[in-house]
């Protein structure tokens, strides 16, 4: 299903695909929590609807959906990792969600539902892992398997408005210019600003999409501290074994006192993506 360079940048579960690992996952949700909030808020996605997570990881977006859907809602949950079912079965049980939900493992390539099943999917961080022929397939399930009228909704990271600071302002955008070059994982973290024509293209309508700015200034908390810390410095791996620059070098371990992103006036950023398209007919 998938290029084989995923699994170089690490952190990987189950599907042996980078940044899926729980850990890494639950580190970027939490760094991330009030514009994920935000980008979620932006669907429109009512009180009583059955609502998809698709590709729905460790569940972490489940109670936010929960509180949307509400006692009257359904919710389902699907994703690659055999783990991650287990892992949302366990959340549900622990935060007594206000709706109910079944997971399932499946792929969103080829999803283990029935026609006009929902009201809504919602796809979070799921995309960047598809290849283009792929977003076309998962884009053709999730219209499925939404009832006429309803809604998809595609957030993902947009690798364009990546930067850090005190470094090089080009550091990561060459990187990501080189890199994304070529079919794979960096190309997919880049396309995040075309998913509107995207969702266009498989024929859904009343197309809108937003796009998040997520900045964080030092001194930063553990969370941020920590996921950017590590994701820093798989990115960094992959810049030096492509002859990037040695200013990558600052960036390989996160502990370093002189790792830039310990330095007391700090800062990173990364953009998010939310576009969101209505089941024709």
């Amino acid at each position: 299903m998938l290029t084989d360079d995923h699994k170089d940048w690490g952190y990987a579960s189950s599907t042996g695909l980078g940044f899926t690992h729980q850990e890494i996952v639950e580190a970027h949700f939490r760094a991330c929590a009030p514009q994920y909030r935000a980008a979620l808020d932006r669907v429109g996605i009512r009180p009583g609807w059955q609502v998809l997570d698709a590709g729905c990881g460790s569940g972490a977006f489940l109670p936010w959906l929960a509180e949307l859907v509400g006692p009257t809602g359904r919710l389902s949950a699907v994703d690659l990792a055999a783990e991650n079912v287990g892992l949302v079965t366990e959340l549900a049980r622990r935060e007594r969600l206000e709706a109910p939900l079944e997971a399932r493992q499946g792929d969103v390539l080829r999803l283990p539902y029935e026609d006009n099943s929902f009201d809504a999917v919602w796809c979070a961080n799921t995309t960047q892992y598809l290849g283009d022929r792929e977003l076309e397939l998962a884009l053709a399930e999730f219209i499925r398997v939404v009832r006429p009228g309803g809604l998809v909704a595609v957030k993902d990271l947009d690798a364009g408005l990546i930067t850090a600071r005190p470094a090089d302002p080009f550091l990561f955008t060459d990187f990501f210019r080189r890199a994304g070059g070529s079919p794979g994982y960096a190309h997919q973290l880049l396309r995040a600003r075309d998913l509107y024509r995207r969702l266009s293209a498989a024929g859904l309508g009343s197309v809108r999409q937003h796009t998040l700015l997520i900045e964080h200034y030092a001194p930063f908390d553990a969370a941020v501290q920590r996921f950017y810390g590590l994701a820093c410095a798989r990115v960094a791996e992959q810049a030096l074994a492509m002859g990037g620059t040695e200013q990558w070098q600052a960036f390989t371990d996160p502990e370093a006192p002189d790792n830039p992103l310990r330095d007391p006036q700090a800062y990173i950023s990364e953009g998010n993506v939310v576009a969101i398209g209505t089941v024709p007919g």
